[in-house]
């Protein structure tokens, strides 16, 4: 114990590296969903449906090519009419990826297993230089 109280700035300073240390690796595993090049390849071998969970004016500054705008707000209501075949994966795009990941637990909760979160978002995808349009 003397060894301790003696020492406490030392340990104090081991533990807050330590700390800073894992910082990085506890954001990593908070980040949900997946990469840009990952969409383009559910897109083009699976034939993923993209859902724009953006408000009609963030949609029509910029989306992805072909991917349809519902509302966070909506999306319960509007998704089994837009997307009838569960089994096709479906990937939830909004501006940074915070509603985009909310939209797949109500996803899943619909019935799409393969409901999955574009990891960043928009921004992500801009910064990927994939293709955007605008409306």
């Amino acid at each position: 114990m003397k060894f301790i109280l003696d020492n406490w700035p030392l340990i104090s300073i081991a533990l807050l590296s330590g700390a800073l240390l894992l910082w990085p690796v506890l954001q990593g595993a908070t980040a949900v969903g997946i990469d840009p090049n990952a969409v383009v390849q559910l897109i083009n071998r699976e034939k993923a449906v993209v859902v724009d969970v953006c408000q009609p004016e963030e949609y029509a500054q910029g989306h992805i090519v072909g991917s349809k705008n519902v509302p966070l707000a909506d999306l319960e209501a509007k998704l089994p009419g837009l997307v009838k075949n569960k089994a096709l994966p479906l990937v939830l795009v909004c501006q940074s990826g915070a509603r985009s990941a909310r939209a797949v637990a109500t996803a899943k909760k619909l019935g799409y297993e393969q409901a999955q979160s574009l990891a960043g978002g928009l921004k992500a995808w801009k910064a990927a230089t994939l293709p955007v349009e605008k409306a």
